[in-house]
């Protein structure tokens, strides 16, 4: 037995000996965005076109996986976030400061947006002229937004992925499970279950992000190049500078005033679901981590789990209220239309009530649709923007998470429902510990099966 036992103990210890150190996640994606610029440098300037199409591929597949989910995952977060709320005292209180809040922030976000628009001039000196413009494929309009809430058949929202539509259902669906009562009980018991599945299996989806960040910003590189960045170098610049403010500036201060937190330690605890916005450029798709770094922010569980989903589909500071103020100076200036104190106005309104038509997706094409043809503004101008979208939409959807990690530290700190304990020590990657435990677990059964 001895002799068994001491022969077999330099085996178990050569695992742990080779073992490569684990590398943390956002190394991970750091390391993918510098790969995947340099990959996409060497594919424009030596003009290797099968590297800008494999890159093209990796980083369209990752989108892909993450839309794949989307749909049945936002119908099942919406449907069990509704119902969650019986479990929480002053239910509807919470729901509507959150949605005031959403509100608010909004507006503070799109004044921001309006501001730098008339102090820098984005479309000034760009050598664009209207026909560098086309229409874009979708379209928004308030028929379109207000009719198109209602789906014509069930199936059809999520083939064709109408998430206002879906969080429509779903939000009647849990409705009516709150209203039956026990009797849904298995009905909520299947959701919870599904629901679990789709995030696990997004999880999966969420640790190729580092390959998928090499695919997007390669191509985004070798597509575009700097050359054309620098005809939108001011544009670009506003919307990044408008986010940061927003990001850095706003957020901090409501959680310092109102909320009466350390702003550090919430983007401590928050960044994880920040880096993995700018590289999915999907509010829904980074929804998992989202509700996550919440959750370890201090917020109760059962508030979370409505808070984030609700602002996943309609919180959307960096997508819906800066890129279309901004946007709409842009084109009005490359149009030579003149905009008036009515027409800003009619930004922030639709910046603070529209946000809803971007539904958490990569890009704002409709949201800003829906922008311009309330002003009156030629809808080709969005076709000046398209070619830069995807370098903007990084800035924008990390501004959307983060605020939707935020109003519910906000409203769960003023409700004082807050676990500050857990906020001060909210600082851990939730992507590597889960990856930890879900290794922890597997291991521990392949020991008990043996």
């Amino acid at each position: 037995m001895s002799v068994s036992a001491s022969a077999n103990a330099p085996a178990q210890k050569s695992p742990a000996s080779s073992r490569i150190p684990k590398v943390p996640f956002w190394a991970q994606i750091i390391a993918g965005l510098v790969l995947g610029a340099l990959l996409g440098w060497i594919a424009r300037s030596q003009d290797v076109s099968w590297l800008k199409e494999t890159l093209g591929q990796v980083g369209d597949i990752f989108v892909q996986l993450l839309k794949l989910a989307v749909a049945p995952l936002v119908f099942f977060a919406i449907l069990v976030s509704i119902t969650n709320l019986r479990k929480v005292n002053n239910a509807a209180r919470l729901a509507t400061r959150t949605l005031l809040w959403f509100m608010i922030t909004s507006l503070v976000a799109v004044g921001i947006g309006l501001a730098i628009g008339l102090i820098t001039n984005p479309g000034a000196g760009t050598g664009l002229t209207p026909q560098d413009g086309k229409l874009p494929k979708r379209e928004g309009s308030w028929i379109d937004f207000l009719t198109g809430i209602i789906p014509t058949d069930v199936i059809t929202p999520f083939t064709e992925l109408n998430v206002l539509q879906i969080v429509f259902m779903a939000a009647v669906a849990g409705i009516a499970a709150l209203k039956l009562g026990d009797r849904a009980k298995p009905i909520l018991t299947l959701s919870e279950s599904i629901l679990e599945l789709l995030q696990k299996a997004l999880w999966w989806v969420i640790r190729l992000a580092p390959l998928g960040t090499v695919g997007l910003i390669g191509f985004a590189i070798a597509d575009y190049g700097w050359d054309l960045i620098g005809k939108y170098a001011t544009f670009t610049a506003d919307v990044y500078i408008g986010c940061a403010l927003v990001l850095f500036g706003v957020y901090p201060l409501l959680l310092a005033t109102v909320a009466k937190v350390n702003p550090i330690q919430f983007f401590k605890g928050a960044w994880p679901a920040i880096q993995l916005a700018f590289v999915s450029r999907s509010s829904v798709g980074t929804m998992p981590v989202t509700q996550k770094v919440t959750e370890r922010l201090g917020v109760p569980k059962e508030y979370a789990s409505f808070a984030v989903p609700f602002g996943a589909t309609t919180k959307m500071d960096g997508c819906a209220a800066i890129y279309p103020a901004l946007a709409a100076i842009f084109i009005a200036q490359i149009f030579d239309v003149q905009l008036g104190i009515g027409d800003y106005l009619l930004i922030a309104f639709v910046s603070v009530i529209g946000s809803a038509a971007t539904a958490g997706l990569t890009g704002a094409t409709v949201m800003l649709t829906l922008t311009l043809s309330t002003l009156g503004l030629p809808l080709e101008g969005v076709g000046l923007l398209m070619a830069i979208d995807p370098i903007l939409d990084m800035m924008r959807t990390a501004t959307n998470v983060a605020g939707q990690a935020l109003v519910p530290v906000i409203v769960a700190a003023r409700e004082k429902i807050l676990d500050h304990t857990a906020y001060a020590n909210a600082s851990a990657s939730p992507i590597d510990e889960l990856v930890t435990v879900g290794e922890t677990d597997e291991k521990v059964a392949v020991t008990a099966a043996a």
